[in-house]
């Protein structure tokens, strides 16, 4: 879905142009979109949100009833989310570079498994755990950046693994940390699984693909071992297309296929940690035209905001999708500017050629003062952007049915 939906659509017609930039959430949306992803997985498999992807208090709170947990990655994420959501909901402590102040933090808010990347994060863990947290064996799940087959990841947008990357043991190092964690050495660590995210942006077969061969060497390395694992977590990166947006992960395919992986394996737990697939088709950057104009050839429209509030398409490298809606009246005594050609490039108020929204929309007959509503924007947008570069305003937020009253819309906005 590419234009807003009815509600997010009344709300931007219904702000003022001093209410632009704004982020717009339909959370009704949202939870129809979490609950047919949960409804289309194995009761078998656990599904934790990965906060990165969107942190927004009311996005982890509409959220709650359709995942099992919530995967954070620093120590600002664990508080953020811990505060976000009910103090009983399990939370998985990912990601490189955890400091010893993260970890202990963590510790003494009983975090429910640490995913660990690395012999020194091991070692530190395991004299943390001693001393804050002595009467307790902490969950471990070791994180591998495994081996994959030739050409496997090749429709990734992100490869995380499966080359040398900063992410997860070395899969030489499986062995020797296996090992540390049965023989005793860290009486306080407990070997509860192994964690492996390899890429982002893979399409349903390629992600069952990927999870049946980390699945397949996680078996294979209890077995050798002799050791039983109670989970295995094949991670997130479902893919979203930003070409095509009305195109959306196939998760009854994928789903089908985890509870085949999860018959043959009766004795594990699987778990998946999506975050773009969940949150991005709720959200709009809304916003409007300021100007339009030619430049050798070619006609820009200049809108409110920019890549500093919406970075994705800058980083991914890619044209947001996006949806106009023309505006008849003209408040001033100026001239209206209008593109006289067929497509027109939509970029921000940034003083850099890098500031572009999308290219080559087809949008003819745009002028100052139409509104655009960008999809696609309700993960990885305003929260990875690079707000304060040369300190326009901020957008507004608007999350709309965050409750249902009497079936008309509530919103919050801040």
């Amino acid at each position: 879905m590419t234009a807003p939906t009815h509600a997010a659509h009344a709300r931007l017609q219904s702000l003022s142009s001093e209410e632009l930039p704004a982020y717009i959430y339909d959370m009704a949306a949202l939870r129809e979109h979490a609950a047919a992803v949960r409804s289309a997985l194995p009761e078998r498999v656990e599904l934790y949100y990965a906060a990165k992807a969107n942190p927004e208090p009311e996005i982890l709170a509409a959220l709650a009833p359709y995942v099992d947990g919530y995967e954070v990655s620093s120590g600002g994420e664990l508080a953020h989310v811990a505060k976000a959501v009910s103090g009983d909901r399990p939370l998985a402590f990912g990601g490189p570079g955890k400091t010893p102040a993260e970890i202990t933090a963590a510790l003494e808010q009983g975090v429910q498994r640490f995913h660990v990347e690395s012999v020194h994060e091991l070692h530190m863990l395991a004299e943390l755990a001693g001393h804050v947290a002595p009467d307790t064996r902490v969950a471990v799940l070791l994180r591998f950046n495994l081996p994959v087959a030739d050409g496997s990841l090749a429709g990734s947008s992100l490869a995380m693994g499966g080359r040398p990357t900063p992410f997860g043991f070395d899969a030489s190092q499986s062995d020797t940390v296996v090992r540390a964690l049965t023989d005793g050495t860290y009486p306080h660590l407990e070997l509860r699984g192994i964690h492996a995210h390899l890429a982002s942006g893979l399409e349903a077969p390629e992600q069952l693909a990927v999870a049946e061969s980390v699945v397949t060497w996680a078996v294979g390395l209890a077995d050798r071992h002799s050791v039983r694992l109670a989970e295995v977590n094949v991670g997130g990166g479902m893919n979203v297309d930003y070409a095509a947006p009305e195109r959306r992960f196939d998760w009854s395919a994928y789903g089908a296929g985890l509870a085949r992986l999860a018959d043959a394996h009766p004795d594990l737990t699987l778990r998946i940690e999506p975050g773009r697939a969940l949150t991005a088709y709720c959200g709009w950057y809304a916003t409007e035209v300021l100007d339009v104009k030619e430049s050798h050839g070619e006609e820009f429209a200049v809108v409110r905001g920019g890549t500093h509030h919406l970075r994705t398409p800058a980083t991914k490298g890619h044209d947001q999708p996006c949806t106009v809606l023309p505006v008849d009246a003209w408040p001033h005594p100026w001239p209206r500017p209008s593109a006289r050609q067929e497509r027109v490039t939509l970029t921000g108020q940034l003083c850099t050629p890098k500031d572009v929204l999308a290219r080559q929309v087809p949008a003819p007959g745009l002028s100052a003062g139409d509104r655009v509503a960008f999809s696609l924007a309700g993960a990885y947008a305003w929260n990875i952007s690079h707000h304060d570069f040369l300190m326009h305003p901020r957008p507004g937020f608007h999350f709309l049915n965050a409750t249902a009253v009497a079936g008309a819309v509530e919103g919050a906005e801040r």
